[in-house]
């Protein structure tokens, strides 16, 4: 075999891998236009998986009922996976728009609050949300906003926004929280 043909063959192969790896974890979203009444009787009938797939997006949480406004249309909390510090894409539009907000507010300071789920070490935790806090600090920093008015406290798992044990309640509580500080 020559190298051209080698090399297309293993072009083939990564391509195939990836459109494989795109099939598996496509995740599909119902939408619909019915009555209250009547996603109330489907929403009681929906399977658990269902409900919890509307949610999250693999383990990060996508839902909107725990999340605040930092101000009027500004989203005051990202959320993070298991055990991770890399922003998502919804996570890095919200900081974006906190950025905007803030360098047209440059009078306002804010504290960046990291926290985790209640699995791990309080140790590991503590320093899990200092991580996550840090990383939403360091995006907000890209986008023009001093550090010298951003502030990073971490919480770790002691202050959960959902008590629950559960996938979705974990969830919800790994994330990083933007609070006005003055």
């Amino acid at each position: 075999m020559n190298l051209s043909k080698i090399l297309k063959n293993a072009f083939l192969v990564v391509i195939f891998g990836l459109i494989i790896t795109a099939c598996a974890t496509k995740k599909s979203v119902k939408t619909t236009t019915e009555s209250t009444t009547t996603k109330e009787t489907e929403s009681q009938k929906a399977d658990p998986i269902e409900k919890l797939d509307a949610l999250m997006q693999g383990d990060v949480y996508i839902g909107s009922d725990t999340v605040g406004e930092l101000a009027s249309g500004v989203p005051d909390r990202v959320f993070f996976a298991t055990n991770e510090t890399i922003l998502t894409t919804a996570s890095r539009e919200t900081l974006r728009k906190q950025a905007a907000w803030l360098r047209q507010n440059s009078d306002v300071t804010v504290v960046v609050e990291g926290h985790a789920d209640e699995r791990g070490t309080r140790e590991y935790n503590l320093a899990l949300g200092e991580r996550r806090a840090n990383a939403a600090k360091d995006y907000l920093m890209t986008y023009g906003v001093s550090s010298d008015r951003i502030k990073v406290l971490s919480y770790g798992k002691e202050r959960p926004v959902d008590s629950g044990s559960n996938p979705l309640s974990w969830s919800k509580n790994r994330r990083s929280v933007t609070v006005k500080a003055n």
